[in-house]
């Protein structure tokens, strides 16, 4: 069986960033890679989740709302996957920077915190998005890599 486009990437090579991950189309999946891969470090649910609302919240209320497809977490908690139709990798990338900014500056509630709006309420938490989002944020910050293409 043909392995899939993800389980090509040699994640001992991985640092935490951002990257092209494929392109079908108009549609660029994106991997945001907050954590080192097979490292120890990784995200709890909860944390996943928290800032999962609150990206996906800003992002489908950016100027780019009509080209955000998908933003959700990886499986192995070490990132996110955020796809986009219709952008420049650098537009993303700003836009994720953007959103990131926002989402360490937030006050209030997390988006979506009630048993209407989302299946597990009450494993969302403002604090944990903020740190996992101001760390990453500095990453991106720092990141030198700008064809957001993964080492080999």
């Amino acid at each position: 069986m043909e392995k899939i486009k993800s389980f090509q990437i040699n994640h001992n090579l991985l640092e935490p960033g951002f990257y092209v991950s494929r392109e079908d189309d108009n549609i660029i999946t994106y991997d945001l890679r907050t954590r080192k891969p097979n490292a120890g470090d990784y995200m709890d649910n909860a944390t996943m989740h928290s800032v999962e609302h609150m990206f996906a919240t800003y992002a489908r209320n950016s100027k780019y709302a009509d080209k955000v497809i998908y933003f959700g977490p990886m499986g192995c908690q070490t990132g996110f996957y955020f796809l986009v139709k219709d952008l420049s990798p650098m537009e993303v990338f700003e836009l994720t920077k953007e959103i990131l900014a926002q989402i360490v500056a937030h006050e209030g509630p997390v988006f979506g915190a009630s048993s209407i709006e989302c299946g597990n309420y009450r494993n969302l938490d403002l604090y944990l998005a903020h740190v996992e989002t101001k760390r990453y944020l500095e990453v991106l910050e720092r990141q030198t890599n700008l064809e957001f293409i993964y080492p080999e």
